[in-house]
């Protein structure tokens, strides 16, 4: 480096911190002692002139309470027989529970959200001297999943319907019981709605990767679907009114794999790939006509290029066929008939960064609950992850929703449930 260059220092962050203006305050007055409020010379009183005011933020164990719901019964003196009249009891999410629906989301949003496992979340409720076992905890989280179910129907007709999807699913071990062993079963995500990066997102378990899952999930399916490179999705995008746009920077990954070989070709398919995503950088807040219309004038001919390329580097015969970066230019040629699909819809995106990003919840989470307890354990927890993670992506409190939704389902019309959905 020249001397007269100096390197540019490192920017620190700012050390911000911000809250509601209507937090409770807690206010702790210190004060002089009284013979500190005479002049030791004068023997004159000091006057107060003013405060210095330091605020700093705290926080509260979690605290409980108990609700307790009193009816007041009522009888006829001159009728005894008439019987008793009480009002009726409030409706509970869970018939006889003795947990509160506050305390059942609260349950719902560590685990779903703050990827806590019930076993630790029953540890820190009996430092409190609250005794909740993790099987007690389960059997809510199961009993919640099953009858919210309705609710994940509604929220993938939705996700569905919107014609735009990004799909990717993820291994988990699922325990079998009475065995002591785990088997291997699959979290599905669905995430999709009219823009490039959709909020909505639904959860899947599956047992096993088996194509029929897929084909009978996606069977009235019409419109862009965004996957990684799996046999069932090409499958699908045969399906009459289905496009398929698959995952250009799975192409990618393929490529930076691939050290062996003719290392200028790599760099230069490498070079064009980023270009693309160049140009999707550049149009991403555009109108969606506007963004349409520069990656006809753009992208369809950096890729066509592309794709001219690779054939003609395939026929060469100048790569032995075990190479990665042989493998890895099959691999865009085979996908090469759908690479084009994402230039001319608007909402459709080179990549499936939706879904993955999706995913890494449960990625987390899975480092941490280690299985779900069953089938059962699945299908509830996709559930819970369902409204938890789309309560998230849209920046809705799911504490808040959750309790919410707790209080009210029961009681709620079965015609009106979307009015339910976030």
């Amino acid at each position: 480096m020249p001397a007269h260059e100096k390197k540019k220092a490192k920017s620190t962050p700012k050390n911000t911190i911000s809250y509601p203006d209507n937090l409770p305050v807690d206010r702790q007055v210190i004060d002089l002692p009284e013979e500190q409020k005479i002049d030791p010379k004068t023997g004159e009183s000091l006057v107060c002139i003013g405060e210095e005011i330091t605020r700093r933020l705290c926080k509260k164990s979690a605290s409980y309470l108990i609700k307790e719901i009193v009816r007041k019964k009522y009888a006829l003196p001159s009728n005894p027989d008439a019987g008793i009249r009480i009002a009726d009891k409030p409706d509970s999410l869970l018939n006889r529970c003795q947990a509160h629906e506050s305390l059942l989301a609260d349950i719902a949003v560590n685990k779903y959200c703050n990827h806590m496992p019930l076993y630790r979340q029953s540890e820190m409720m009996t430092r409190d001297k609250i005794f909740i076992s993790r099987q007690t905890l389960s059997g809510y989280m199961i009993k919640i999943g099953q009858i919210l179910a309705p609710l994940h129907s509604l929220l993938q007709q939705e996700i569905l319907a919107s014609g735009n999807i990004f799909i990717d699913e993820t291994p988990i071990d699922v325990l079998c019981p009475g065995k002591g062993k785990a088997s291997q079963g699959y979290m599905l995500v669905i995430a999709g709605g009219p823009s490039l990066n959709p909020a909505l997102r639904v959860y899947h378990f599956l047992p096993d990767r088996k194509h029929a899952h897929f084909e009978e999930m996606f069977k009235d399916f019409q419109g862009v679907f965004h996957s990684d490179d799996y046999g069932v999705y090409e499958k699908i995008a045969k399906q009459d009114g289905v496009i398929w746009s698959p995952c250009i920077a799975h192409v990618r990954r393929q490529f930076f794999e691939a050290e062996a070989g003719d290392k200028a070709f790599r760099e230069e398919v490498l070079k064009d790939i980023q270009h693309l995503f160049a140009i999707e950088e550049k149009v991403k807040d555009l109108l969606p006509e506007e963004r349409v219309q520069i990656r006809k004038q753009e992208a369809a001919v950096v890729l066509e290029a592309l794709i001219e390329k690779n054939k003609r580097k395939l026929t060469e015969g100048t790569l032995l066929p075990k190479f990665k970066l042989t493998q890895a230019i099959k691999y865009l040629l085979r996908l090469s008939p759908y690479l084009k699909n994402y230039i001319t819809n608007p909402y459709a995106r080179i990549d499936n960064n939706v879904a993955e990003r999706a995913l890494k919840h449960v990625v987390i989470g899975r480092k941490n609950w280690l299985f779900v307890g069953g089938e059962d354990g699945g299908e509830s927890s996709a559930v819970l992850y369902s409204l938890a993670q789309s309560c998230r992506a849209l920046n809705i409190n799911p504490l808040e929703y959750f309790e919410n939704i707790f209080l009210r389902f029961q009681s709620h019309p079965a015609n009106k449930l979307r009015e339910l959905l976030l």
